[in-house]
């Protein structure tokens, strides 16, 4: 098993991906602004740290096997992430993306419809600079892991498909995953290593 370290660790994804790791055995270290808010379990380490504070996030993640992002990308930009991780010589980058960089058509992008919503615009726009940043990195292994469309609360069905960068729509013409199926594929990607310095997604 794994140490694994998640930043972002109470968040509707971060709080996920905790319980998926733990649910496989790993050892965790949750790491927020304000992480007394997570239960105590066994296996769960938790640090209140400010990610945009470099020194104590890199002195967070050192030791661990990996690292698992689940910030918001309008308030955290790769450096802040990246150059952390590496200093603590952490190999291991996973990150939660957006959907907004993944693609409708050729050359065509969620964010660049012209109906996408402007309340979400500098997230999406944020996210996709991250990911071209990321795209530059040649030294950690990394993966940016793009939810669906609509990202929401729902069941653990471990049904679900992957995509590479294209945006995934069901049958019936909807976008869109659960943070608890998405949390599946993520850990399972962390086992597998199947997409080193890639952007992947997940859908129905």
């Amino acid at each position: 098993m794994s140490r694994i370290a998640i930043i972002g660790a109470t968040g509707n994804v971060g709080s996920r991906l905790l319980a998926e790791a733990l649910r496989r055995g790993h050892t965790v270290t949750a790491i927020a602004r304000d992480a007394s808010a997570l239960a105590e379990h066994e296996g769960v380490t938790t640090r209140n740290v400010d990610v945009l504070d470099a020194d104590a996030l890199a002195a967070a993640v050192a030791g661990h096997d990996a690292v698992f992002s689940a910030t918001r990308f309008a308030a955290v930009s790769e450096p802040a992430i990246v150059e952390p991780v590496k200093r603590a010589g952490v190999r291991r980058l996973m990150v939660v993306g957006g959907a907004g960089s993944l693609y409708v058509a050729p050359g065509l992008r969620v964010l660049d419809v012209p109906d996408f919503p402007e309340a979400y615009r500098p997230e999406a726009t944020a996210g996709a600079a991250f990911l071209d940043a990321l795209r530059r990195e040649r030294e950690l292994d990394w993966t940016f892991i793009s939810p669906s469309a609509e990202f929401v609360p729902g069941a653990r069905t471990q049904k679900f498909r992957l995509g590479v960068d294209e945006l995934l729509v069901d049958s019936s013409g909807r976008s869109w995953i659960s943070f608890e199926d998405y949390a599946i594929a993520f850990l399972d990607e962390f086992a597998r290593e199947a997409h080193i310095r890639q952007r992947i997604t997940v859908g129905y």
